[in-house]
């Protein structure tokens, strides 16, 4: 009998919302940002082009900002045109072995660094290219943060099933919540609510005059 592991490990991020960033290595900052996000990425093992496109449509859409009438969680990055931050941090891979950390799970580091530039890529072409700032992969880093509210999300790429073609409904099920998010309800989605309103209405005043007679000699 062959056993096999049923562990699944998934991309990681930690997204900060900063009033500002910068990264240092050694005596030089080789990287700021003012308003806008700061990710600590991690990548594992097991990640695919399907997990990159998950945490980066995540990053860019996550309402974490307020609108110009100070509503707060209305707005996202790119509505608000603020910068992003993003540094690979393979430690977001541990897997405790007793008080010992264990990085076995993340990506070894020649195949994590091409596989971490797409991402940056991907944010680029996504976003505005000269907003996507970046840390330096693999070098032992100095990150000051100016965190924000503080406001911190903890996002990890969701563990799906291995069909594609079930991966591929989910991830177009997914599209389209977001787009309809954004988009707002329909007209005639009001029009249903307000039916729905209408009906739940009725059938309760129904329900009372039941209720109303029984009680009647």
């Amino acid at each position: 009998m062959v056993l096999t592991s049923t562990t699944t490990t998934t991309m990681k991020a930690i997204i900060q919302r900063v009033n500002r960033a910068t990264v240092t290595v050694g005596e030089e900052q080789i990287s700021s940002i003012g308003r806008g996000l700061c990710v600590l990425l991690g990548i594992s093992v097991e990640d695919t082009q399907r997990d990159a496109d998950y945490i980066v449509r995540k990053i860019l859409n996550l309402r974490l900002f307020e609108d110009d009438n100070g509503r707060a969680w209305s707005k996202s990055v790119m509505d608000r045109e603020f910068e992003v931050l993003c540094v690979s941090q393979f430690t977001l891979q541990c897997i405790l072995k007793g008080n010992k950390p264990d990085f076995h799970s993340a990506m070894p580091a020649e195949l994590a660094q091409p596989f971490y530039n797409s991402i940056l890529e991907n944010m680029r072409s996504t976003y505005k290219p000269e907003l996507i700032k970046d840390g330096a992969f693999g070098a032992h880093m100095q990150v000051q943060i100016q965190n924000d509210g503080p406001v911190t999300i903890e996002l990890s790429s969701p563990a799906g099933p291995t069909d594609p073609k079930q991966l591929s409904k989910q991830e177009k099920q997914q599209q389209r919540k977001e787009k309809t998010r954004s988009k707002g309800p329909s007209e005639s989605s009001r029009e249903k609510s307000a039916m729905r309103s209408r009906q739940d209405h009725n059938a309760s005043s129904g329900a009372e005059g039941d209720v109303s007679s029984e009680r009647e000699p």
